[in-house]
């Protein structure tokens, strides 16, 4: 996320300005930030978790969104563009231009984005009280990290690499890894490191 543009809107202010702006923007409590382009890795990435979404939702009362869709916050202040969510909401179905419900969240991290995603935008979609699992995909290593809302109200981290099963308890979907980072071609650096990693590990 780049660094705020000025003037600060309201968010009914933010929506019709957004609008007619031809580049996606995100909002938060007054502030307006560009959406950066994404990497060959982060789009492959997310439409190969879509089209598993897609594809194991359909026929039933939830959707999958993918990248163009805003999510409203109204406890954050804030309008999200999630890489992939999934809402099963009556609501969010009649809503065209955002969605208030997501029970699932996914992001895809890049080398410029890891840290915001998982501490200040985290915290602001743990306002969403529907939201049962976000979803952290790197991509630049095979690392998928899933946050699990717990009966307590607690966020638990379960982890999956290669080679394993990723569960995604809010809408019953077990997905393998290895079909998340389907045809992704990692960079130069990002797969040097990751083969070191793998030969430390044997």
């Amino acid at each position: 996320m780049s660094a705020p543009e000025k003037p600060v809107f309201s968010a009914d202010d933010f929506l019709a300005w957004e609008m007619q702006q031809p580049d996606k923007h995100e909002y938060l409590a007054g502030e307006v930030f560009a959406v950066a382009g994404a990497s060959d890795a982060d789009v492959t990435i997310s439409g190969n978790v879509f089209a598993a979404l897609r594809a194991h939702l359909r026929g039933g009362p939830c959707r999958a969104f993918i990248a163009d869709m805003k999510l409203r916050i109204d406890a954050a202040q804030a309008f999200f563009y999630p890489d992939v969510f999934v809402t099963c909401s009556a609501a969010d179905a009649q809503s065209p231009l955002f969605k208030r419900e997501a029970l699932l969240v996914v992001e895809v991290l890049s080398p410029s984005t890891a840290a915001y995603d998982l501490g200040q935008k985290f915290a602001q979609y743990r306002h969403m009280a529907t939201l049962q699992e976000y979803v952290l995909i790197d991509s630049e290593r095979v690392a998928v990290d899933v946050f699990r809302r717990n009966a307590e109200g607690r966020w638990v981290l379960y982890p999956y690499t290669e080679g394993e099963m990723a569960t995604l308890d809010s809408v019953g979907l077990s997905l393998p890894v290895a079909a998340i980072y389907e045809e992704v071609v990692f960079s130069q650096g990002a797969q040097a490191e990751a083969e070191q990693q793998a030969a430390s590990t044997r």
